[in-house]
């Protein structure tokens, strides 16, 4: 099933109950929009202090010694703490606990917490952060990621330079080798890229009276954070209470704690409330980014464009910490090979340590990556055979039964095919520019036309949902239907994160569709429920919507069985006809009838080590993007005139969400295609933490985006739903990048790319 976007009609606009399927308006979209919403760094509460860090200037040093006495001496100080004032474990981490509190004794990259001062209001405290003095020996940084594995080179980290070596062996490569009519091979780089949320890093941590800690803290995993924090400050997890505050986007970045201990520590020094916030300049420094990657691809292919094998290298930055590293390149290898049938591959990825910045979950999580090198050498390959790239595409695209490089078959939908045939077969824009605000740069006025020249570009990517690798994903809700003022409400409680990707309206039209019920509350998000597990890995509709299905249904049956009914709708049940027997009201009276339910997905297996194979997956999501650009290939200047994409999203819980999920992940394949980069020199520094230097797209930016949403149910979800948020950042850098090459001729292997990658590479080839 195709579903029209633009078709839709708003629930709310007909005064029903929104229920799953309708495109239901968010409960906070107004705050939001208005500036009345309250966001994490918008908590207040009297008699509490300002607290900040102090970080290091040096992407690797030794410490000395820290005098913090000067600090400690300013009038509106009230602590300065550094590792020696960490109440329990000096260290945590997502995969392996190896990221210090505070620096003990060295530091390993710029920007590394070094002290905590807490005053009266945050001018004071960042005063005073200038007073502390550090003592440092600065040490040559390794910033190198393909030469930190040689011999002789220093290491990084306590347990050497390699994070994990992922080996991903099938089928039988000599052979293959042999049948290959065709070999192309491609070198690939993707720079690092920051997820940009909107709101910086923020919590307030209050001090309770059993001497516990209550954190409000924006989040994308609170459980997660809960079982890193507590041994921290040496308390057992009851003690340590956390609940969601507003939440500013994530993307990955708030999945690793950030101002969580540091607040904490101070607040039970103190003994008061502890405000942290960073500004936009720390929160470059405090939180993961996207792992840079340098990337070497080998396809090869008969004559007529069957691909008979791919080999692939990989070797991404995983910066001086571990964070989610290990899986981050696993699930870039997993998806090397792209949503094609390849029956023969070879893949090694390396995630390795530098002194570069940590580096962790972003957005699609290593297959953007992939993804990248994978679509890049498909047009490099198409060229080669003289084909035409769409048609290379559908020659070899995934179906249902197609065996995955890890040997696992894919069981659910595939629709590769229809997805690239929905964009061949969409008319392409118009050429020729209306006006000079549509060429390439814009309102700049820097070109009238003269060589500006037209692309056209497609790429299709896929990614696994949901965790992987043997991992017991769960989720867990509670609902509790009530009788108030005369009419049934419903109460859902679960820790899900609500990042704004609008997990909190799916769970109310779940509710409302299940128990036929008009008021539907959902309570904030905290750690007094069970696990819900991460906003992230494009997981959480998916798992979330099954717990709280589940719990409703619980209650769903003893309703029927009270008012021996068919079914449940609009705050009545009702017979096998549709007709009202009795109001839920009346049989709920003066009851509250509560269920939990914790829900969990099929099983998945970890990889063979030495060769990759194991079924680590439970689903798959596919989404293609065709990019239509004008390029001045004299000033290197580039539009993107238009972004079509299609994706199947199984069922569209929400289709005004999904089209929302869709284009801001296009729109962040953009940026990485075109302009976000972090920038670090060879001494490990960072170059650009600030909007003004690191470039996001705006809305002059941003093509029309004509979106095509196929639902083919998933067997194993939900109302056969599929994942939404990842895909469309697999596909469009690559579709954007492959339009600029078909449009200028140049092999562009860099994504970001930049004016003078065109405009010189071109003087070069003329010269």
């Amino acid at each position: 099933m195709v579903v029209n976007v633009d078709s839709l009609v708003h629930a709310a606009e007909t005064g029903k109950a929104a229920g799953v399927g309708e495109s239901a308006l968010r409960p906070d979209g107004v705050a939001k929009v208005t500036g009345r919403f309250a966001y994490s760094s918008d908590l207040w509460l009297a008699g509490m202090v300002w607290a900040t860090t102090l970080r290091s200037p040096y992407a690797a040093a030794r410490i000395r010694s820290i005098d913090t006495s000067k600090a400690l001496a300013q009038p509106g100080v009230h602590a300065v703490l550094t590792h020696e004032d960490v109440p329990g474990a000096k260290t945590y981490g997502m995969k392996s606990a190896d990221q210090p509190v505070l620096a003990v004794d060295e530091v390993r990259y710029h920007g590394e917490p070094v002290a905590l001062v807490a005053a009266d209001d945050p001018e004071t405290a960042r005063q005073a952060a200038k007073l502390i003095i550090v003592d440092y020996e600065p040490l040559d940084p390794v910033t190198d990621p393909m030469t930190v594995l040689d011999e002789g080179v220093r290491p990084v980290h306590p347990d050497g330079n390699l994070v994990r070596h992922v080996k991903i062996r099938h089928g039988d490569m000599a052979r293959a080798r042999g049948e290959a009519d065709v070999v192309v091979t491609g070198e690939y780089e993707v720079g690092m890229q920051d997820q940009a949320f909107l709101g910086p890093e923020s919590g307030l941590a209050i001090p309770s009276e059993d001497g516990g800690v209550e954190l409000c803290v924006s989040s994308q995993w609170l459980h997660k954070d809960l079982e890193q924090l507590a041994p921290c400050l040496g308390l057992p997890p009851e003690k340590v209470r956390l609940t969601l505050a507003g939440v500013g986007g994530a993307f990955g970045g708030r999945e690793d704690l950030s101002v969580h201990v540091h607040a904490c520590m101070l607040a039970l020094r103190l003994g008061r409330p502890v405000k942290m916030s960073y500004n936009r300049y720390e929160s470059f420094f405090g939180h993961v980014h996207r792992h840079p990657a340098k990337m070497r691809y080998e396809h090869g292919a008969t004559k007529d464009g069957r691909l008979v094998y791919v080999k692939a290298r990989l070797v991404l930055d995983g910066g001086a910490y571990t964070s989610t590293s290990p899986v981050v390149i696993a699930n870039a290898c997993y998806f090397v090979t792209g949503a094609y049938d390849v029956p023969n591959a070879e893949i090694d990825g390396l995630a390795v340590f530098t002194n570069n910045p940590p580096c962790g979950a972003m957005r699609g999580f290593g297959a953007v990556q992939s993804a990248y090198g994978c679509e890049s050498n498909m047009d490099k390959l198409a060229h080669e055979l003289g084909m035409d790239p769409m048609e290379l595409r559908l020659r070899n695209a995934m179906t249902t039964g197609t065996v995955l490089p890890t040997g696992q078959a894919v069981d659910g939908p595939a629709p590769v095919a229809e997805l690239l045939q929905a964009l061949r077969d969409r008319p392409l824009p118009p050429a020729g520019a209306a006006d000079l605000l549509s060429l390439p740069g814009g309102a700049a006025n820097t070109t009238h036309g003269e060589g500006v020249r037209r692309g056209v570009g497609y790429a299709v990517g896929v990614k696994a949902i949901g965790y992987s690798g043997g991992v017991d994903d769960i989720s867990t809700a509670r609902v509790t239907l009530a009788v108030v003022n005369g009419a049934p409400v419903v109460s859902v409680h679960t820790a899900a994160a609500e990042c704004g990707q609008g997990v909190t309206t799916v769970q109310a039209q779940v509710a409302s569709t299940e128990l036929g019920v008009s008021r539907v509350v959902v309570l904030p998000a905290d750690t007094h429920i069970g696990d819900a597990g991460s906003a992230s890995a494009s997981r959480m509709t998916w798992m979330s919507t099954g717990a709280v299905q589940g719990a409703c249904r619980q209650i769903a049956r003893e309703l029927l069985r009270r008012g021996s009914g068919f079914s449940l709708g609009n705050d009545q049940v009702l017979d096998s006809a549709g007709r009202p027997l009795c109001s839920i009201a009346d049989l709920v009276g003066s009851d509250t009838l509560t269920h939990t339910f914790e829900y969990h997905h099929r099983p998945t297996q970890g990889i063979d080590p030495e060769t990759g194979q194991g079924n680590a997956h439970i689903a798959f999501a596919f989404a293609a993007h065709r990019a239509v650009v004008d390029v001045d290939v004299e000033l290197g200047l580039v539009k993107v005139v238009e972004l079509a994409t299609a994706q199947d999203v199984g069922k569209a819980m929400n289709p005004l969400a999904v089209e929302g999920q869709i284009e801001g992940g296009s729109v962040q394949g953009l940026g990485l295609a075109l302009m976000e980069e972090i920038l670090v020199d060879r001494e490990g520094r960072v170059r650009n933490p600030s909007f003004t230097d690191y470039l996001i797209p705006t809305v002059l930016d941003v093509p029309p985006m004509p979106i095509s949403l196929f639902e083919f149910p998933h067997p194993d979800s939900p109302y056969g739903l599929n994942g939404v948020g990842e895909p469309p950042t697999l596909s469009s850098t690559p579709a954007i990048l492959n339009a600029l090459r078909s449009a200028t001729g140049l092999p562009l292997p860099n994504a970001p790319l930049r004016p003078d990658d065109i405009a010189l590479a071109r003087g070069r080839a003329a010269s």
